[in-house]
């Protein structure tokens, strides 16, 4: 089949996307392009990128501006299959659908929810505006061939809109975090120094953590001497501002964003990995991609006390939960992990050969090539 991935707002590299997705249907003998807004033609992965121009400022603009470029590349290309990732897409797939084009719709996010906490969306327009999504939500995706969603939480609203649901979890690739690049000796040194790194790598947020996660580490810094690796990119751009204010954060460095590559020799080089979300409601029903890579890395980790993550780490006894708004706890659960480092090689270890045996891309990917199949 020729199969068309779509999206008006992710990176042309985009690790669910292009990475796992689209290259995995290419390995499987597909022709896959990935439309991308502001992107260069390349091949990537045995994956045609194809960029549309877009000059859209605000969200607005992109809404109407760009959909409208993907919509146009979308028909030129006249692939068998599309598979669309942003909700925003919604009016372009049932277009594509009225041509008698199959039409996959992926979620990434349960969009009612979000909408409830997003902040640019004025307070008291944010149910209304919530309840418009769902009803939107339901009346397309009756009408699509297929659903992927990224948890087993949203899926169980859509596979009441669409028997064709199915959850895709984005779990990592085997291989890919593994080690790193950096020598296992090296990274053994540095673990063994007398400076500790604990690590956190993504989107850098208020509601994920980042205030929380620097004043522990200051609170460890009493006793140990704890380096805090960061990695990402601040939204809004105006928090860096604000938490560079903070004491805490001469015991931070701040390395922004890294490609994946980096992203293994930061973690083959750390004491722990931190996912410490808040728990809003969208945040309680996730699977972190965060965890599973900590976990693929052979990371102990330090994670948000929900009862679904907790099922998780405590299940393969992987790492500590902790209640993300208390400091005093996240502090003692850094110092139980370097306090005792035969017991963090340990969580480690066994957080690998849970990826090895369960958390990984691979076995997702098999669900998905059986999704196309079953369609075409």
């Amino acid at each position: 089949m020729k199969i068309c991935h779509l999206t008006s707002v992710h990176s042309a590299m985009d690790t669910r996307i292009l990475i796992k997705e689209c290259q995995s249907l290419q390995k499987a003998g597909h022709e896959v392009v990935y439309i991308v807004p502001n992107a260069e033609d390349s091949v990537q992965f045995g994956v045609q990128i194809k960029g549309v121009s877009s000059t859209a400022s605000n969200r607005l603009k992109r809404m109407v501006n760009t959909t409208s470029l993907v919509y146009e590349e979308a028909i030129r290309q006249d692939a068998d299959v599309y598979h669309f990732h942003d909700s925003e897409l919604i009016p372009i797939g049932l277009k594509l659908k009225s041509k008698g084009k199959k039409v996959i719709y992926d979620v990434h996010e349960d969009l009612p929810e979000q909408i409830l906490s997003k902040q640019w969306i004025p307070g008291p327009l944010r149910r209304s505006v919530a309840i418009g999504a769902r009803s939107l939500e339901k009346y397309a995706s009756k009408r699509f061939d297929a659903v992927v969603t990224a948890t087993p939480y949203i899926n169980e609203r859509f596979k009441t809109y669409n028997d064709n649901s199915l959850t895709i979890h984005n779990y990592p690739l085997l291989q890919e975090l593994m080690n790193g690049n950096v020598q296992s000796e090296q990274a053994d040194s540095i673990k063994d120094s007398d400076k500790k790194r604990v690590v956190y790598l993504g989107g850098i947020y208020l509601l994920r953590g980042i205030k929380e996660m620097i004043q522990s580490v200051e609170r460890v810094n009493d006793k140990h001497n704890v380096e805090f690796r960061l990695g990402g990119s601040f939204a809004p751009a105006s928090l860096e501002n604000e938490v560079k204010k903070m004491s805490g954060w001469k015991h931070v460095n701040f390395l922004g964003f890294l490609n994946r590559q980096q992203v293994k020799d930061e973690l083959s080089q750390a004491n722990a990995g931190l996912v410490l979300l808040h728990p809003e409601p969208r945040f309680v029903v996730s699977y972190p991609i965060k965890l599973f890579e900590y976990m693929s890395a052979g990371l102990p980790v330090i994670a948000s006390n929900f009862p679904l993550w907790e099922d998780i780490v405590r299940e393969n006894e992987c790492g500590i939960c902790v209640d993300p708004n208390n400091i005093e706890e996240i502090a003692k659960a850094i110092e139980s992990i370097l306090n005792n480092p035969e017991k963090a090689v340990e969580m480690g270890r066994n957080g690998r050969k849970a990826v090895e045996n369960r958390y990984n891309w691979e076995k997702e990917s098999e669900r998905l090539i059986e999704l196309y199949e079953r369609i075409s």
